[in-house]
């Protein structure tokens, strides 16, 4: 019951995110182009520069977030709401210290907005605003939205979907048509961005209080809640490294290519990660919905389960990876072409390092999904290396070769200790299995790859097909893509992989018996 359970929820919280995802990425890709015609490239690249910034200040949030929702898989399984009104508490004392952190860390990195924006050609005030806006919706995370780490935790994200992103989209449709048609459209984005911000706060709110009516926070001292969690505040400041990796890897690469070039390169490089950013979500629909489940699986301490779904999920998330990453590839010139055109088409080298860090990033979350429900964050000297390599490859090869060489200074790090170091450090100290299980694993996956790429390669070579000239054209090119790519690999990791076999019959065994 447990285990049907344990799907039934996943499979609930998939579906009601790739919908709202879908319809988000369709209004992102409508409405960009009316952006970059009303705002301007420029402007785009400022704001895109603004949110890393801010993610910067966000540091200092230590990953209490990822703690918590560690700490919440027991009490939840249990049905312990003593523990869990007294973990969210906690998480309230020291997210409004953060938040005070985070407004002080603003007010100095103002101070030095006129270098950071020498370059730049709009008013400075434009770079003031923008980032005050964003400010805003992150200090809300902090005073009003970090309960929903609680429906994360209790694999209800849905809620969070039907609630807090549902204002959001409402947002993004309402500035569409505001800026499309009315004068002073900037000062239109930042109204509209701050107040849809506090609207759709309030509905996460009223959402988190209709499902736990039993929830109260503030019922200790901060001080009494870290003596009696002490392991909460162990796993925070050992996340904390986790982070700072996590903000370089995702965050500085835009700040590396403004320091090399320009705001405008840093737009032509968001509109290729506006669309692997998008796919990028729609993977993390169908993979993070899951994650709740792995840490109640891991609670219920059943080894030979938790082997078994570490197959499946393995192979599934491969497989959709890597099918993802190569349509992508194929794609993505033709789209570009057609939705803001082909001026802003970068080279096929620097799509194809684009394609191979979303398929790294996309493919680890296996890995990761473990390596969180065990709690396993004591390996800091891992992001830390992570990070270095990260930073100074990016600059080093960024001098070298340009915006190639940034994005392969990010390849590198995840390479080295993505690639390598997490998947032993996971079968060392979480299954305590032999890592030569891993390794086996992970050789017949890239078979099946090779051989995929092998016969898309033939296919290419012998086969001539027409660019699409328009939408109705380029919507059967794509599906003809996704079809041929997806079966091919699919057939592969059918006759190279257990962990596909395994996954096959679970779905043909749960549609035969419904």
């Amino acid at each position: 019951m447990a285990e049907q359970s344990r799907t039934s929820k996943s499979l609930k919280n998939i579906a009601v995110a790739l919908l709202f995802l879908a319809v988000n990425l369709l209004l992102q890709f409508f409405c960009r182009d009316v952006f970059l015609e009303r705002l301007g490239a420029e402007v785009l690249g400022l704001n895109t520069t603004a949110g890393n910034l801010l993610q910067f200040l966000n540091i200092a949030e230590l990953g209490i977030g990822v703690a918590v929702g560690f700490s919440l898989y027991k009490p939840l399984f249990d049905k312990d709401t003593q523990r869990i009104n007294e973990i969210i508490s906690l998480q309230g004392h020291m997210y409004r210290r953060i938040a005070l952190i985070v407004i002080a860390g603003a007010v100095v990195l103002g101070a030095f907005f006129p270098f950071i924006f020498s370059k730049m050609k709009l008013p400075l005030w434009y770079a003031y605003a923008s980032f005050g806006v964003l400010l805003v919706s992150a200090l809300l995370s902090y005073f009003v939205n970090y309960k929903e780490v609680l429906l994360s935790a209790d694999q209800k994200e849905y809620k969070i979907t039907y609630s807090y992103k549902a204002c959001m989209m409402a947002r993004l449709i309402v500035q569409y048509f505001i800026i499309k048609n009315c004068e002073n459209p900037y000062i239109w984005w930042l109204v509209l961005e701050g107040g849809f911000a506090v609207i759709a706060s309030i509905a996460l709110s009223a959402m988190v209080r209709r499902t736990y009516p039993f929830l109260k926070t503030g019922i200790s001292t901060s001080a009494e809640l870290k003596k009696k969690y002490p392991e909460i505040v162990t796993k925070i400041k050992q996340i904390f490294f986790h982070k700072i990796s996590t903000f370089v890897l995702q965050q500085t690469s835009p700040l590396i290519i403004y320091a090399f070039a320009s705001l405008t390169l840093v737009t032509y490089y968001t509109n290729y990660t506006t669309i692997t950013i998008g796919l990028a979500l729609l993977l993390n629909a169908l993979f993070n919905s899951i994650g709740a489940g792995v840490g109640n699986l891991v609670a219920s301490g059943d080894k030979q389960r938790i082997m078994n779904v570490f197959d499946e999920l393995f192979s599934v998330r491969f497989y959709i990876s890597a099918g993802a990453s190569i349509a992508l590839y194929i794609l993505t010139p033709s789209f570009i072409t057609l939705w803001i055109g082909e001026q802003y088409i970068l080279p096929q080298s620097t799509l194809a390092i684009i394609c191979f860090t979303l398929f790294l990033n996309a493919s680890r979350t296996s890995v990761d999904s473990y390596i969180n429900a065990y709690g396993l964050f004591q390996d800091v000297w891992a992001p830390i290396a992570e990070a270095c390599l990260n930073l100074g490859l990016s600059v080093l090869f960024g001098w070298i070769w340009g915006l190639n060489g940034i994005l392969m200074g990010v390849v590198v790090s995840l390479l080295l200790i993505v690639f390598l170091w997490k998947p032993y450090f996971l079968f060392r100290w979480g299954l305590k299995e032999p890592i030569g299980i891993y390794i086996r694993l992970y050789m017949h996956h890239i078979a099946a790859i090779f051989a995929t790429l092998s016969i898309i390669w033939i296919i290419d070579r012998n086969f001539s097909t027409p660019t699409p000239d328009n939408a109705k054209e380029f919507t059967l090119f794509a599906l003809g893509t996704v079809l041929a790519t997806g079966t091919i690999l699919y057939a592969f990791q059918m006759a190279f992989t257990k962990g596909m076999r395994m996954f096959t019959r679970r779905i043909i065994s749960k549609t035969i018996h419904r």
